[in-house]
Formats: C-alpha cells, structure tokens, sequence
C-alpha cells in the first residue's frame, strides 16, 4: 500500500484534466461516506433529540420563510 507521502506526491504530478476527475471522485466519495453517516445516526435514534427540538421550535412560530 502506497504511503500518504506518496500519494500526496502522485497527486501533485497529475495533468490537470486528472486533477480534476480525482477532486471529483473525491468529492463524490466524500458525500456518500457523510450520507452513510448521517443515515447510521439517524437509524441509531443519534439525531431524534435535535428533531424533536427543531419540531417544537417550528410549532411554537420560531422560524422564518426565505
């Protein structure tokens, strides 16, 4: 298995079209690990405090249309 420094290295040697499809790649990655996460926490009851607070902030009139 290549080393970070190693990595870190390829990447700085990438043409600019490959650079570009890695940052995408990565990006893509990225959103899919966070979504993964969050759908874990949810399944786990981790985010229902902040739901039922967020609930009941709209029910009593505490928000505001864009």
């Amino acid at each position: 298995m290549l080393t970070l420094e190693q990595i870190e290295s390829a990447i700085l040697q990438l043409p600019p079209n490959e650079y570009e499809k890695l940052i995408k790649w990565f990006a893509d990655l990225d959103y899919q690990r966070w979504d993964e996460q969050l759908e874990k926490d949810i399944a786990d009851g981790k985010l229902e405090a902040f739901a039922q607070e967020a609930i009941a902030e709209f029910e009593a009139g505490n928000y505001r249309t864009i």
